[in-house]
């Protein structure tokens, strides 16, 4: 009578044990053809950026020498050069913002309406389009006063704040609260508690977080097209025009000039390579954080 049973209650689940192993197949399919086709065009992508990028590294003197006017002989010296300073300053002065901004809503905010509102604000400017902040920081700065490095280092200042605040509390909320009551245990006051014991513990998930807003403001093209234009000149003045790579590469693409063409192609190959060895850091650091 038992086995009866057993072989009754089998028949009737084994339908639905098939139904459900046939739409798992179905569904695993389905996410591999759309892994494939992702990948089928990111590989397309970049094999074709690093064909026509190689041609244009070697066939110029790109690191030699000034943009050029049209067909003439020329390089990427001057916006390689004006990227660096305006992406680094606009990291220095994000990163502070944005720690201090994570450290506060993590460890101080008691869920009152400040943090809310931070919260709130954090979250608008995370999801903000990089080309509205430029209109921005454009009135804010270069309506009347002209284009300079420095309006670009406020606007890409600006992206870098929301991921790195993001980040950080991400990072510090992570921390075990044992940490924290072993330090109030031993008479830590609150700042040494934040400094010597929590950041301490998240250090390598907010370096990650600082690695992943540059790698996004990296190769912005809109906030720099309303704030540090670009400049043909190999300028180091701050509070002028500046040449960029982003905007270097929009420029000389739409041009009809092949010694452009190529410029713009290895340009792009530079930010392309730069973006990626500061993914594959920031991947290492997140496992080493885990």
């Amino acid at each position: 009578m038992i086995n009866e049973k057993a072989n009754f209650a089998n028949r009737i689940h084994m339908p639905k044990y098939h139904r459900r192993r046939a739409v798992s197949r179905f569904a695993m399919g389905l996410t591999a053809v759309a892994m494939t086709f992702g990948l089928f065009w990111l590989a397309w992508i970049l094999v074709t950026l690093f064909a026509q990028g190689i041609q244009g590294l070697m066939s110029m003197p790109v690191f030699s020498m000034d943009t050029p006017p049209p067909m003439a002989e020329g390089g990427l010296r001057n916006a390689i050069v004006g990227s660096i300073m305006i992406s680094f300053a606009g990291l220095a002065v994000g990163t502070p913002i944005g720690i201090l901004t994570g450290v506060y809503l993590a460890e101080f905010d008691q869920g009152g309406w400040l943090g809310r509102a931070t919260r709130f604000m954090n979250d608008i400017l995370l999801s903000a389009p990089s080309i509205v902040i430029g209109l921005f920081v454009f009135a804010l700065m270069v309506q009347g006063r002209g284009f300079s490095g420095w309006a670009g280092v406020v606007a890409l200042a600006v992206i870098v704040i929301p991921v790195v605040v993001r980040t950080t509390e991400s990072m510090l909320l992570l921390v075990p609260n044992n940490l924290r009551e072993a330090g109030y245990a031993l008479g830590a006051p609150k700042y040494k508690l934040v400094s010597h014991i929590t950041l301490k513990s998240a250090k390598a998930g907010v370096i990650t977080g600082v690695l992943l807003a540059f790698a996004r403001i990296a190769g912005e093209t809109a906030p720099l097209l309303f704030t540090a234009l670009n400049n043909q000149y190999f300028s180091t003045d701050m509070s002028q025009a500046m040449a960029n790579l982003p905007n270097t590469i929009y420029q000389f693409a739409m041009s009809p000039y092949d010694n452009w063409h190529a410029l713009a192609w290895a340009a792009a190959l530079l930010i392309t390579f730069a973006v990626l060895l500061l993914n594959i850091i920031a991947r290492a650091l997140s496992s080493k954080a885990h």
